[in-house]
């Protein structure tokens, strides 16, 4: 029996384009003799759909979508689709007025609906927020004209995240995935959308693997794929047989329609096709960012991004990001070079240009600089340059940038990255400004491997398989790099004041960032991050900062999602807070 896994893209809240998904997807699969189709998690409306939910007219065209994409599917096909269904009993029993559910679609009409059990209310999740949990569990069977019937057990994304022998705990009260194996399925399917961070697929696998071996059960799990916002899917769609064997795996960052065989005789899925996985972290990082960018640009409406190119290695990474998610013809830097800006810098960021084969304009901001002194000389007389000074260079150039970007409908990308958030090394309405973070989950030291990585692998790549018509003229024997060398080779600056280097305000960035990772995602208090190595009056100074910088972090742009504790919808730091463990360092 033929099985296939439509990995989509949805956009959020686009229901007849989604649905047009989904029955593009099931026409392809009827063609090669499926009989049972999975989409995602939500894959009618897209994940997460948040506060749409809360509009009545919003869920009553789902509804008209699904029934009209019922009965559109081909005749010989069965599909699970991710949708939200309404909780009859909500106004009687005080629960709440949805279900995230899954629907069964075949021969023109919705044949059973079932409902996801576990609801995920941590980091990036908030389903309590809007659902009733599912109290039952899900299966249905499956009939085929020259196969046996198999019994199919339904879960939904956190449904199988509860396994208390691979946690060593368990999150919630029950595990569908034992319910399920107690009632003798013959398969189990899981409809996600799981959002990625780095090494997430790895552990997904890991789990899986792990259920279907303690429970010789075959599974095949659908995730979504696609950036939603600040979130990025990476699909990795993937089945186990009953072994905990892996049997086919769909590409990561791309949609696919994965096909797989179901033995009944057997009672387990067959060997099909196994995509590779990214070849490095760094590899899967750069495929999830440049799949961010893209499709936030395109979800929004924008066609074409501006960048303030300084020379730096923030705003080269990222240039290089936004070209490969939307072409050379569609990216615009802009130099502003100060009266501070090195010529090196300067020439830094026209190399770049030039390797990338972007367009560039050049706006000195040295007589705004003089016209800002003017205007503040009778209030700012008799005091010394500073920080205040420094900002409003940033926040000349933050302006320039919004003018470009209202002036020719542009998306301005900002190039923060996470150590610079994490401590408030950015200027609010200066380089802060923009659309989009593109790189404020990526730490420093994860920019400069980024790049390095860029260098010596992705050129290479793309001169192996270009033709020397094909290769511009910079990446040549002589130039074969896309990063320039003295951009990874220069101090990090800020070019605000004359010689000025981050390390005249921060600790370097291998010791900042691993105190930041103790700190943001193994929460470790100041005496472990000092019992670890680290100078008590860096620990301080460093909690210190970030403590302080929340203000600036909440009013940031979205920030591409690449790690476990990212600077977005899963921070839910208070602002203005006097954390008993900050005292001693506040």
């Amino acid at each position: 029996m033929k099985l296939a896994i439509a990995q989509l893209n949805p956009t959020i809240g686009d229901l007849t384009s989604n649905a047009q998904k989904i029955l593009d997807a099931a026409n392809q699969a009827a063609r090669q003799g499926v009989r049972l189709l999975l989409t995602p998690e939500l894959s009618l409306c897209g994940y997460p759909p948040r506060d749409l939910l809360l509009n009545p007219s919003f869920m009553e065209s789902m509804a008209d979508c699904l029934d009209n994409l019922a009965e559109q599917l081909p005749s010989t096909l069965a599909v699970l689709v991710g949708t939200v269904t309404a909780n009859p009993k909500a106004e009687s029993s005080g629960g709440k007025p949805l279900f995230n559910s899954i629907a069964l679609l075949e021969g023109g009409k919705i044949q059973q609906v079932f409902h996801k059990r576990l609801l995920p209310t941590y980091d990036v999740f908030d389903e309590n927020r809007y659902f009733e949990a599912g109290v039952q569990s899900n299966s249905f069977t499956l009939e085929a004209e020259s196969a046996t019937p198999i019994k199919i057990g339904v879960t939904i994304c956190e449904d199988l995240w509860n396994d208390e022998e691979f946690w060593g705990k368990r999150t919630y009260q029950f595990n569908p995935i034992t319910d399920l194996n107690q009632q003798n399925v013959d398969l189990i399917v899981n409809l996600s959308a799981s959002p990625y961070s780095v090494g997430k697929q790895q552990l997904r696998e890991a789990m899986l693997q792990h259920s279907a071996k303690r429970y010789q059960q075959p599974i095949l799990y659908a995730n979504q794929v696609g950036g939603n916002d600040d979130l990025i899917f990476d699909g990795s769609s993937v089945g186990f047989n009953r072994a905990g064997e892996m049997v086919c795996r769909a590409p990561a960052f791309e949609t696919d329609v994965l096909l797989v065989d179901f033995d009944p005789v057997q009672g387990d899925l067959l060997k099909s096709a196994i995509a590779p996985a990214p070849e490095s972290t760094n590899a899967q990082i750069w495929s999830a960012l440049v799949l961010g960018i893209q499709d936030y640009a395109r979800k929004c409406g924008f066609k074409r991004v501006v960048i303030g190119l300084s020379g730096g290695i923030d705003s080269s990474l990222v240039a290089a990001l936004a070209t490969e998610a939307l072409g050379r013809e569609n990216v615009l830097g802009v130099l502003m070079p100060s009266p501070h800006s090195s010529e090196h810098s300067i020439n830094d960021a026209l190399a770049l240009a030039k390797n990338l084969g972007i367009k560039t304009h050049t706006l000195p901001i040295g007589e705004l600089m003089q016209g800002y002194d003017q205007t503040l000389d009778p209030l700012f007389a008799g005091t010394e340059f500073g920080t205040a000074e420094e900002n409003i260079q940033a926040r000349i150039r933050g302006n320039l940038l919004m003018a470009i970007a209202n002036k020719f409908d542009y998306l301005l990308i900002s190039t923060g990255n996470k150590s610079e958030m994490a401590v408030g090394y950015c200027t609010l309405y200066g380089d802060m400004n923009g659309g989009l973070a593109a790189i404020a989950d990526v730490p420093k030291t994860r920019v400069y491997s980024l790049c390095q990585w860029l260098n010596s692998t992705k050129v290479k790549r793309q001169e192996s398989q270009a033709t020397p018509e094909q290769l511009p003229a910079q990446l040549s024997d002589t130039q074969p790099e896309i990063i320039p060398a003295n951009v990874l080779a220069k101090p990090p600056s800020a070019e605000l004041k004359p010689d000025q280097t981050d390390q005249d305000s921060l600790p370097s960035y291998d010791i900042l960032d691993d105190i930041l990772q103790r700190l943001i995602h193994d929460h470790q208090s100041a005496p472990q991050i000092i019992d670890a190595g680290h100078d008590p009056e860096i620990v301080h100074k460093v909690m210190r900062m970030v403590a302080r910088a929340e203000f600036k972090r909440r009013q940031a742009p979205p920030g591409l999602k690449i790690t476990d504790r990212a600077f977005g919808t899963g921070w839910r730091m208070p602002i203005a807070s006097r954390w008993v463990a900050f005292k001693e360092c506040i």
